[in-house]
């Protein structure tokens, strides 16, 4: 438990770390000084003298630490669609003979559209081929090229066995590309030891780097001098200041950097992730499970109106959980003006997250006993709260 490591509102009760983790105190004064005395000071001399230009893979060794990946094998930069278009690319050049890429209906709707995208891209025979997440193990067959799949489903929380799928896509002669971003942070991830080919994640959720805070990159090391980067953009260039007009790709993850990093939300990230130094993933899962538990308990007890829509068995989660309520959007928003703040997944999802780095046994039991009282006196039957929000 860190939460004087945070700056959390006096009052709020905040389960919606699964979704935008809340402000480490450390990042502010960070910022100042780097916005002060590197960028106002050093200007362009920055670049080198304040370690810039190596800070993607500085910070993506940090996360590295955290998903079970070694030094070197992680690099940072862009949106985490950016990355799910890298990955997915690079991989489907590995078994140029297939044109199935496999994920479920539970996945992240951008990484589908993403998919979608380079399918009508490359306009050559390629399909997206998607089923219900407990049907996709047995869905891949010899002709899929990569199995794409988000370890925690955003909506329930639902948890993919990583292990297992990799090994029966590594069986079908398939790539495995695995999506992080419910997962990095919230519970322990062994990319190496799961062998997958890929993977990528965001880092504005459980590792509080902050909106927008740039995505990451896995490749598995006996490949990163293999993987082709589709989007070849000067910074992944093996040599980039010496502006050679044809692309050589760099060495190893440096090929799958693209554009100019962006240091502000880097240096964001950077302190952030100071955070996790020394945070066993192992205790922090169990945290996380006893208070989901002690959440489903009480609002089952308390809160007759909800429907759990996460698996029963905490095993099967990641951190977060999810009740079904018709009018869940209005009680959410009911719910975040009293102080307690979660958010909803369209059709009728209320998604509570679960982070023991700033959540308490104590948090968990006053959230259910307001959550009792706008469900118990219909205090989200009110206008206002049915009125949507362009983000929910």
């Amino acid at each position: 438990m860190r939460k004087d490591a945070f700056s959390l509102p006096e009052g709020m009760i905040y389960l919606d770390g699964n979704s935008l983790g809340p402000l480490p105190k450390a990042v502010g004064p960070r910022l100042q000084e780097m916005i002060a005395d590197e960028w106002g000071e050093m200007l362009i001399t920055g670049w080198n003298r304040a370690g810039w230009m190596e800070q993607p893979a500085r910070v993506g060794n940090m996360v590295a630490r955290i998903v079970g990946a070694p030094e070197g094998s992680v690099v940072m930069g862009d949106t985490l669609s950016i990355k799910v278009f890298q990955a997915l690319a690079a991989a489907l050049k590995m078994r140029p003979e297939r044109r199935v890429i496999l994920s479920d209906n539970g996945n992240f709707p951008s990484d589908l559209y993403m998919a979608e995208g380079l399918v009508g891209l490359l306009e050559q025979g390629y399909e997206l081929r998607t089923k219900s997440p407990e049907d996709v193990a047995e869905a891949i067959t010899e002709d899929v090229a990569v199995v794409m799949l988000t370890q925690v489903d955003y909506r329930s929380g639902r948890l993919h066995d990583m292990q297992a799928i990799t090994e029966k896509a590594h069986a079908a002669g398939a790539v495995m590309l695995w999506d992080l971003a419910h997962s990095a942070g919230a519970l322990p991830v062994d990319l190496a030891g799961c062998k997958c080919e890929f993977a990528v994640g965001c880092t504005y959720k459980y590792l509080n780097g902050g909106p927008g805070a740039p995505g990451f990159i896995y490749v598995r090391p006996d490949l990163a001098d293999e993987a082709e980067p589709a989007l070849s953009g000067w910074l992944g260039h093996r040599q980039p200041f010496e502006f050679d007009l044809n692309y050589t790709p760099g060495k190893g993850i440096e090929r799958m950097r693209v554009g100019t990093p962006p240091v502000i939300a880097l240096t964001a990230l950077e302190a952030a992730m100071e955070l996790w130094t020394d945070v066993d993933m192992q205790a922090l899962r169990r945290a996380s499970i006893a208070l989901q538990e002690q959440f489903i308990e009480e609002v089952e007890r308390d809160v007759p109106q909800l429907t759990l829509a996460s698996p029963r068995d905490p095993q099967e989660r990641g951190s977060q959980v999810s009740f079904r309520f018709e009018e869940g959007y209005a009680a959410m928003q009911a719910l975040i003006a009293r102080g307690v703040i979660g958010d909803f997944r369209a059709p009728d999802i209320m998604r509570f997250g679960f982070t023991p780095l700033y959540i308490a046994s104590a948090d968990v039991s006053a959230a259910v006993r307001i959550l009792r009282e706008v469900m118990g006196q219909r205090l989200w039957d009110d206008e206002k709260y049915r009125i949507r929000a362009r983000v929910t």
